[in-house]
């Protein structure tokens, strides 16, 4: 292969995954479409820049037999897979379908669908459906991403990439600036907002939470290598709350549910060893459910954006937070 450079192998396997098989020419992409998915691959400074670079990949793989035009000589250009031979594309359907069988057996008892889904859009080999085909759908609303400072995002990618440390200058919820040395763990997008979990210059513990938003400027330290959390693990960290600033801790929640919400728990549980039963004929509820959770501020904004179709019997400290807030929302809305 022509490209050698490491980088140039990387980017040219992700515009070849990029590229369909077997579409008609009006359904291909062109180079346009493939820059707008592609472009923060590329490191021309302009957009000419950019384009120029993608144009020489797709001349590369066109030459090495592995994309095609499908409309030659036609403007713009459309690209595709070439088609393999009729036995090699049955051996290739074959490795496929095996492979789909183990990422479906290995998702299916922990019910990590999500992780499959990802796993389907994003894989370079093996079975893969992309977003024309498979879509995630967002069951709340969607609040635009917040705006990050230039070159904070690759930075922190590429200290988590390497790994490496990361030097930030970062601003608090006080609106005071101050310098660190972070060590990253871990990086999750919550809602809009994408959260870093990293040690603070010389600290063993805690692992901290940092809003990228908040950092002004960041540089990947790249011959500073970076300190492991002992310990740390981010489902764990998830799952007990952090990524929501909660304590995480566990509760046994009671509940009394109706309407939407008693098929959606039914179907969807709250957690492992959910329990329910039916309410006793009279009852103004249908179903009462039992569940053991992290106390979170997501917790919180479940049970108040159900609204009337659920109470919170237990914990007692609970009920009493919903309870209060409800009052504040219904004294916003007096009666006319």
């Amino acid at each position: 292969m022509a490209a050698t450079h490491e980088t140039r192998i990387a980017r040219l396997k992700r515009l070849e995954f990029l590229v369909p098989r077997g579409r008609a020419a009006s359904a291909c992409p062109d180079a346009t479409q493939l820059l707008a998915t592609l472009g923060e691959a590329y490191a021309g400074k302009t957009p000419e820049a950019r384009r120029r670079a993608l144009q020489r990949d797709l001349e590369e793989l066109v030459k090495e037999g592995r994309i095609e035009a499908v409309n030659p000589g036609g403007k713009p250009l459309r690209y595709r897979l070439v088609a393999p031979e009729p036995d090699e594309d049955q051996a290739v359907r074959a490795y496929d379908l095996q492979l789909m069988r183990d990422l479906v057996a290995d998702a299916l008892p922990q019910q990590r669908l999500d992780r499959l889904w990802q796993r389907l859009l994003t894989n370079a080999e093996g079975p893969r459906l992309d977003e024309t085909r498979l879509r995630i759908v967002p069951d709340t609303l969607r609040l635009r991403p917040v705006a990050l400072y230039q070159g904070v995002l690759e930075a922190v990618i590429e200290a988590l990439a390497q790994p490496c440390a990361l030097q930030v200058l970062y601003t608090n919820a006080d609106d005071k600036h101050s310098d660190a040395c972070l060590h990253p763990q871990a990086l999750v997008q919550r809602g809009p907002i994408a959260y870093l979990f990293a040690l603070k210059n010389d600290e063993e513990a805690p692992v901290r939470i940092y809003a990228l938003h908040r950092m002004i400027r960041a540089r990947a330290l790249t011959r500073t290598p970076v300190r492991t959390a002992i310990g740390f693990d981010l489902d764990q960290a998830i799952a007990s709350g952090q990524v929501d600033f909660g304590q995480g801790e566990m509760v046994n929640l009671e509940l009394r549910v109706r309407r939407y919400l008693a098929t959606v728990l039914t179907a969807c549980p709250l957690a492992a060893g959910q329990r329910w039963v039916d309410e006793p004929p009279g009852s103004d509820f249908e179903m009462r459910v039992w569940a053991r959770v992290p106390s979170t501020g997501q917790l919180l904004r479940w049970l108040l954006g159900a609204g009337d179709n659920v109470e919170v019997v237990a914990p007692p400290d609970l009920r009493r937070v919903v309870a209060v807030q409800a009052a504040k929302m219904a004294a916003l809305y007096p009666d006319p």
